[in-house]
C-alpha cells in the first residue's frame, strides 16, 4: 500500500486496487493510517545530520494547494540538493510552508547549519524570493549563482519571434564568454545592436549581474554543473508526477508523505559519482583551498 502511494495513487485508488487484485475491503481511511506509519521515519529523515561541507547546493520551491481548516491556501514545498564532496548527489531536506520569502529561506537554512552544515561553496538558484538575503545572511562566504538557463528564458520572452533566432545566437556570445570582463563587454555591444527594440531583454541581467557575473571565473567542468538547475528541476517533475492526482492535499503532513516517499524513489537511482568529478573537484581544491582541505 506504501508503495502504491508512493507512486502517486490516492488512498481511493489504492482501496479499488487491493480489491481488485486481492479481493479484500479495505478502506481509504485505514490506508491513510497505514501510510501514517511512515511519519516518524520520515521525522528522523528531516533531522539526520548532514555533512560538514557542500561544494554545491542547489535549492527550488515547488508550490501546492492544502487545505487549512475550511479554506484552501497555496503553499510551497521547499528542496534543497546538495553534492557532497564525493560528488554523490542527495536530497537534504523538504519543508513545508507559507509562499517564498526571505524569512521562510533563512529558516530553512539555519536547520542545515543545525543539522552539521559548516561551509557550502556555491548555491544554484533560480530568481526565488528572498533566497539572496538568506543565503548571504547564513553563509555569508558562498557565492550565489543564479540559472543561466532561466535567466536566458527571461530574456528571450521579450523578443519578437521573428527576431528571436538571431537574437539568441548573437546572446551566445554573452553566456559563453571566457571571462566576466568579455561578458559584460559583449553584453554592453549587444544592448547597442538590440536594446532600443528589446530593453527589458537586458534590464533583468544588468539588475541581477552580481548573482549572475560569478559563473564567469569558473573552468568548464565547473560551470556545465552551475549553468542550469535543472538537477533539481528535474526532482521537481518526479514530484509533479506522483502528485498529479492531487487537486488539493488535505494536510501539509499529508503532502509531506508522498514527497518524502517520492524522495526515496529518486534517491535510489543516485548511484554514481557526479560525471567528471575528479576534474570538478581539483579544480575547486584550487579555487577553494583553504576550504576544502580541512574537510578532506
Amino acid at each position: 500500500m506504501i508503495s502504491l502511494y508512493a507512486r502517486g495513487l490516492s488512498t481511493r485508488d489504492i482501496h479499488d486496487q487491493i480489491k481488485d487484485l486481492y479481493g479484500v475491503e479495505i478502506s481509504a481511511e485505514m490506508v491513510s493510517k497505514i501510510t501514517e506509519r511512515i511519519v516518524p521515519e520520515i521525522k528522523e529523515w528531516q533531522n539526520r545530520p548532514l555533512e560538514r561541507i557542500y561544494p554545491f547546493i542547489f535549492m527550488d520551491a515547488i508550490h501546492y494547494k492544502i487545505r487549512d481548516d475550511s479554506c484552501v491556501v497555496n503553499k510551497a514545498a521547499y528542496v534543497v540538493m546538495g553534492i557532497n564532496i564525493e560528488g554523490i548527489k542527495d536530497i537534504l531536506g523538504i519543508w513545508i510552508g507559507d509562499n517564498e520569502s526571505s524569512k521562510i529561506w533563512l529558516g530553512v537554512l539555519n536547520e542545515l547549519k543545525n543539522r552539521g552544515v559548516e561551509d557550502v561553496l556555491i548555491f544554484c538558484v533560480d530568481g526565488l524570493t528572498g533566497i539572496k538575503e538568506a543565503i548571504s545572511a547564513a553563509f555569508p562566504r558562498a557565492e550565489i549563482q543564479r540559472c543561466i538557463i532561466h535567466q536566458l528564458r527571461n530574456s528571450f520572452k521579450y523578443v519578437s519571434y521573428k527576431d528571436l533566432k538571431v537574437f539568441s545566437k548573437d546572446f551566445k556570445a554573452v553566456y559563453s564568454a571566457p571571462s566576466e570582463e568579455a561578458a559584460m563587454e559583449n553584453l554592453i555591444e549587444l544592448k547597442s545592436k538590440w536594446g532600443k527594440q528589446y530593453p527589458y531583454a537586458f534590464k533583468s541581467w544588468e539588475n541581477n549581474w552580481d548573482v549572475l557575473s560569478p559563473f564567469y571565473k569558473y573552468p568548464n567542468e565547473v560551470r556545465k554543473i552551475i549553468y542550469t538547475t535543472n538537477i533539481i528541476e528535474g526532482v521537481n517533475r518526479q514530484f509533479r508526477k506522483v502528485t498529479k492526482t492531487k487537486s488539493v492535499f488535505p494536510s501539509d503532513a499529508a503532502l509531506e508523505k508522498m514527497l518524502y516517499l517520492a524522495t526515496k524513489n529518486v534517491i535510489k537511482k543516485w548511484t554514481q559519482r557526479y560525471r567528471n568529478w575528479d576534474q570538478v573537484i581539483s579544480q575547486l581544491m584550487i579555487m577553494y583551498e583553504d576550504r576544502l582541505l580541512s574537510y578532506l
